[in-house]
């Protein structure tokens, strides 16, 4: 977790990975997009060539992060493992 940035306007947890080729992003893609399906839960993602940046937004607007967050922002965390 100490890799996500908080940000307090508008509220959310943002975070950059990067990888050292195409294939290595498709395959994290690939792992985020399966669990997000798994879960109904889709956060903010903009990529390229070798880099995701995604971004977790609170469920309700105006809301700060919960625990449910924050655990997203972890099970996220391991697709890099």
């Amino acid at each position: 977790m100490d890799k996500w940035d908080q940000r307090k306007r508008p509220i959310r947890l943002e975070r950059r990975f990067e990888f050292d080729s195409y294939e290595s992003t498709r395959v994290f893609l690939d792992r985020l997009g399966e669990h997000c399906e798994a879960i109904n839960r889709f956060p903010d993602i903009s990529f390229g060539k070798t880099y995701v940046n995604i971004t977790i937004r609170p469920v309700l607007d105006d809301e700060d992060l919960i625990d449910e967050d924050f655990q997203f922002a972890s099970q996220i965390d391991e697709f890099t493992d």
